[in-house]
């Protein structure tokens, strides 16, 4: 029997977070793992909409993500969350409920993670039009010990993904 997992994604807009996951998600289907991807934008749309963008409400929409996946990881399903969370304690937190929790810090320069911007919010946020917009005029914390650190502006998504591939080995979350 397979253990259920979170695997938590974490890192700035544009740092490659939902692209590994989704590689992730796909391999873990083709081992025969039940799965399932808790993405930020696509929570934000329906599990916590009204929510605005104040630490008090990205508190609320992270434990919210949180708590689904305690309940899918319980359950022996891989939840993967990919959402920018930027606040250590809140993240902290869910490790705590969740219990089996494998931290992954998409790590990238600010100036990529510009570059990658197709809907163009941090030039929004620069030319002040975008107020609170993590890693411009709100912080993220990085995580201070992670499980996996992608180095997203020096590696494929495809390296990445075999990163934490080998880590959920070596932690014994997956058995092939």
């Amino acid at each position: 029997m397979s253990q259920g997992v979170t695997i938590w994604f974490t890192g700035l807009s544009g740092s490659g977070k939902s692209t590994i996951a989704r590689i992730l998600e796909k391999r873990l289907r083709q081992v025969g793992r039940k799965v399932e991807v808790l993405d930020g934008d696509v929570i934000r749309t329906n599990l916590s909409k009204g929510l605005g963008f104040s630490k008090e409400d990205r508190d609320i929409n992270i434990k919210r993500i949180g708590f689904v996946c305690h309940l899918l990881t319980r359950n022996d399903v891989v939840a993967i969350a990919s959402a920018i969370s930027p606040y250590r304690e809140v993240r902290n937190y869910n490790r705590s409920l969740i219990g089996n929790f494998v931290e992954v810090y998409a790590k990238c320069a600010l100036d990529e993670c510009v570059k990658r911007d197709v809907k163009g919010l941090y030039k929004k946020a620069m030319a002040g039009e975008i107020k609170g917009f993590t890693g411009v005029d709100d912080p993220y914390e990085e995580p201070l010990h992670p499980e996996v650190v992608c180095e997203t502006d020096q590696e494929t998504a495809e390296q990445s993904a075999e990163r934490v591939w080998a880590k959920l080995i070596e932690l014994g979350y997956l058995n092939l």
